[in-house]
Formats: C-alpha cells, sequence, structure tokens
C-alpha cells in the first residue's frame, strides 16, 4: 500500500505542556484509521496541525511523498485534505445547500460547471448525509445540532477529497443518522476515499477503522486492531477509567 499522508516527529507544546510529543504517523491510501484517547490527549490538536490550523514546534509532514508543512491550510484542501469539526462552522447566512455549494467552488473558469449542475450535486451530496429537500433549502440556525454535524460533513464531502479528517461526527446524532452516516463512509471507503476518524463513540467507530491508534499527553501508547487496542490494559487505564 501506498502511504498518503506522514507525519514526522510533530510536537506542540502550550507552555509546559506537550499537546504532542515527538508524534510519528503513517496513513495509508484507503485506509480507514482512528485515534482515540481521553479529552485532553492531543487528537484534535493532530486534526489542527495537519491542516496547518496549529503551527509545530517541530517536525514535517508529507502529502503522497510531498513536503507540505510550509503549504497554508487552502493549499492543502486543494491538495484534497478536508475535515470536519467538534464545533460546526456553518455560513449563517447560507442555506445548507449554498454551504455544501461554497466547497464545490471551482478553482479556475476551466472548471467551471453550469447552476444546474452544481443545483444538482449539491442535491445529491445534502442526500447523502440525509437531508431533505426541505432541510437543503433552510438556513443552519434552524436545524438541530445532529443536522449541523451532518452539514460538516457534507460539506466536506463537496470538495471531494481524497483524505477527511473526521473529528466527532457522530456527536449529537440518532443511532439512525449514525448508520446512514457510517453506510456513507463505508461506500465512499470502496471509492477510494481515505479517512482519520476521531470519536468517543466506540461502538459505532469500531466496524468503520482498519486500525486504531491510542494516545494519551500527545504520545502514542499502542496501536492495532480495534480488539486490540481496546482491550490493552495500559489503554484502558488511560482511555477508558480502569
Amino acid at each position: 500500500m501506498t502511504v498518503l499522508l506522514e507525519l514526522d516527529q510533530m510536537s506542540k507544546t502550550y507552555g509546559a505542556l506537550r499537546a504532542v510529543d515527538d508524534f510519528a504517523l503513517a496513513v495509508q491510501e484507503g485506509e480507514a484509521l482512528a485515534i482515540i484517547g481521553p479529552n485532553g490527549a492531543g487528537k484534535t490538536t493532530v486534526f489542527n496541525l495537519i491542516m496547518n490550523e496549529l503551527r509545530p514546534d517541530s517536525g514535517e509532514i508529507f502529502l503522497k511523498g510531498e513536503a507540505i508543512s510550509s503549504y497554508p491550510t487552502h493549499e492543502r484542501v486543494k491538495l484534497g485534505i478536508a475535515r470536519t469539526y467538534q464545533v460546526p462552522r456553518p455560513f449563517a447566512e447560507m442555506t445548507v445547500g449554498e454551504n455544501i455549494r461554497v466547497g464545490m467552488l471551482p478553482d479556475n473558469l476551466w472548471k467551471m460547471v453550469t447552476e444546474e449542475a452544481e443545483e444538482a450535486l449539491e442535491t445529491e451530496i445534502g442526500r447523502s448525509v440525509g437531508f431533505n429537500n426541505h432541510q437543503i433549502a433552510q438556513r443552519p440556525s434552524e436545524l438541530a445540532m445532529g443536522d449541523l454535524r451532518r452539514l460538516e460533513l457534507a460539506r466536506t464531502l463537496a470538495v471531494q477529497p481524497s483524505l477527511l479528517l473526521l473529528d466527532e461526527v457522530f456527536a449529537g446524532l440518532t443511532l439512525g443518522e449514525i448508520d446512514q452516516i457510517s453506510e456513507l463512509l463505508v461506500e465512499r471507503k470502496k471509492h477510494g476515499l481515505t479517512y482519520v476518524m476521531v470519536s468517543h463513540d466506540l461502538r459505532s467507530m469500531a466496524p468503520l477503522v482498519d486500525r486504531v491508534i491510542a494516545i494519551s499527553f500527545g504520545e502514542i501508547i499502542t496501536e492495532g486492531t480495534f480488539n486490540e487496542v481496546v482491550n490493552n490494559k495500559t489503554v484502558q487505564e488511560a482511555y477508558l477509567g480502569q
């Protein structure tokens, strides 16, 4: 398998706190990876470093072997990396459909498509995460938290990423919504999507990932299959409170 994303000895400190400590990670193309750990373990910090929303104190990031540490966030998105946020960040003045369409904006005039084609695609993406036509026409202020999380996912899918970072994507969703999102991720993975997932919902996450990494205080405790990691004594002590 080809390494899609590599983090080489990444570190980030906040005063005396080492949020990420010499963190090394390789994500294979087509892989579904989970990062688990207690609150404050550094999971979201890793995502922020990958997207250049935080600058590392040391370390390098590579995408398909290309060093991207100096690339701004928008360049990393152009290269195919997208993410969701724990706190949804929609454009409040836009409808759900318009929020989705923002991710479809072309980089240049040669990529422009008809308005009808854009509307069809935004509707397709919206429906894929469970929105009906009425909801696609609503504004974010009219949506419940679970709907806002689905909008977060729809906006990232509109970018057509090759690597998707999912930060607590199941939080606030009903069991039916979780099932729908899970089916969508499985289908997208079959068509080449690579994703890295952070979630406290271990039950929902378990069937969706090939490999799990457990971290605590910014360091990797262990990695392996889901069962191997959650049954690890050190992980249970650090993460599960046992």
